[in-house]
């Protein structure tokens, strides 16, 4: 959400450069110092909450404890078949051609 906010913010600050003469390079750069200015005073809670979930969201991959979803799980559970398949297969191949 946070990143939404700063690029409606910055949007906006196009909007209101253009509409008050800024054109080219200059309405750019305007509009990236007042969407930033704003940002930062105005966006300090959501800032403080997207910098912790990344932090948590960090800490999770250190620890190992990312959670796996469902997807996953069952792509893993083909592969493992599979590769027992091909193990199976190539011993009973193996057999035959003795």
């Amino acid at each position: 959400m946070y990143t939404f906010w700063r690029i409606l913010l910055f949007v906006a600050a196009l909007g209101a450069g253009y509409l008050l003469g800024l054109r080219s390079w200059l309405l750019v750069l305007v509009a990236a110092v007042v969407a930033f200015a704003v940002s930062y005073l105005a966006l300090g809670g959501p800032r403080d909450s997207a910098a912790r979930w990344l932090a948590e969201k960090e800490q999770r991959r250190k620890d190992g404890s990312a959670k796996h979803d469902v997807d996953t799980d069952y792509e893993d559970g083909l592969m493992d078949r599979e590769s027992a398949d091909d193990r199976r297969g190539g011993a009973e191949n193996s057999e035959r051609e003795a």
